[in-house]
């Protein structure tokens, strides 16, 4: 399968968050999603990374932009992951690695000499069409959530 790029159909996808809701992409038509992929709740980048956009949500909720989190990780994992660090963005679990697959956020990785497949950090804006405006990947997570609110401003003029 061919990697997503900008003007590319966001995948759709329906998956559970945290409060036990469907959440599907079509049904967010009309805004703005910054569609986030991480690999593991409580961990100390994934932390950071959720406390940037709870931080920057209701910026991002001014202009008219959701933020959704995804991870493998369990619909409990998640509700302990917002409760100990008192995070305010949409958390959704995708234990079946499906929509991970579809956006290209699952594969083969490499540390300390190992090969391994795991989450690869990434983050997809998708526009109110339910288009790719603009993909981060690899990301760096100090700053972006800073970074991704300038890009939906910029799209958006």
């Amino acid at each position: 399968m061919a990697p997503l790029k900008t003007g590319d159909a966001g995948p759709d996808f329906c998956l559970i968050d945290q409060d036990k809701k469907k959440t599907c992409l079509r049904d967010l038509r009309g805004q703005w999603i910054v569609l986030y992929f991480y690999p593991k709740d409580n961990t100390p980048g994934c932390t950071l990374e959720a406390l940037q956009f709870t931080a920057k949500r209701d910026q991002f909720k001014a202009v008219n932009t959701v933020i959704l989190g995804i991870s493998p990780d369990s619909v409990a994992s998640h509700c302990n992951f917002i409760e100990r660090h008192e995070l305010t963005v949409r958390l959704l679990s995708d234990e079946s690695y499906e929509v991970l697959g579809a956006y290209g956020a699952w594969g083969e990785k490499k540390k300390v000499g190992k090969t391994f497949f795991g989450v690869m950090r990434s983050t997809f804006l998708i526009n109110p069409e339910g288009r790719i405006q603009a993909i981060w990947k690899p990301v760096e997570v100090k700053g972006h959530a800073d970074a991704v609110l300038e890009a939906v401003k910029k799209h958006q003029s």
